[in-house]
């Protein structure tokens, strides 16, 4: 007699989050355990393609990071660029994001929007000290994990920012050496 086909699992995206926060920051050294509990105080949040999940320089209601579970979000900065926007990064399954909002509350740095659908799961500041007091190992480890996503944002933004000096040192070079013969053209024209 065939069987019948086996119904999804309810708890198979907890199992896929508790999974993907074992990944998120191996430097943490975090065991599944210890993901469990973290997944466990986290909100799940369905978020649709092209909606904007936070903006720069949002200074209400940002205490919170997010663990994207499926899906891709576009992290973008303005750069003080009038009508323009650098992207900051392109991320999917297993990343964080928003995880200095959860430390300090301070304005968002960049605005991240949904590419496509996304599912997340949301670390508030509050779930977060809940964690300290009855979980202190896991909130260390969590913490740990933080610091790493946000000591490899840091190393990869100086890392831009030598590029750019290098770039921006060449094109100084460049305009000095065209100046010096614009002048030198300049002057033989005067000297005539």
């Amino acid at each position: 007699m065939p069987q019948a086909p086996t119904p999804p699992r309810r708890n198979d995206l907890r199992e896929h989050a508790i999974d993907l926060m074992v990944q998120a920051a191996p430097l943490a050294g975090m065991r599944r355990g210890e993901a469990e509990v973290v997944i466990d105080v986290m909100k799940p949040l369905h978020v649709l393609a092209d909606t904007l999940l936070f903006e720069e320089g949002d200074a209400d209601d940002n205490d919170y990071m997010v663990l994207v579970l499926e899906g891709q979000l576009r992290a973008v900065s303005s750069a003080s660029i009038p009508d323009g926007e650098v992207v900051i990064t392109v991320v999917g399954p297993g990343s964080l994001l928003g995880e200095m909002g959860v430390i300090d509350g301070g304005p968002r740095s960049a605005s991240c929007t949904a590419l496509t659908d996304v599912k997340l799961g949301v670390l508030s500041r509050e779930a977060l000290l809940g964690l300290i007091d009855r979980h202190p190992t896991v909130a260390a480890r969590m913490m740990l994990g933080i610091s790493a996503v946000l000591a490899g944002r840091l190393r990869e933004g100086n890392r831009r920012m030598r590029t750019l000096s290098q770039v921006s040192r060449a094109l100084q070079l460049e305009l000095d050496a065209v100046h010096a013969v614009n002048r030198r053209l300049l002057e033989e024209q005067v000297g005539r």
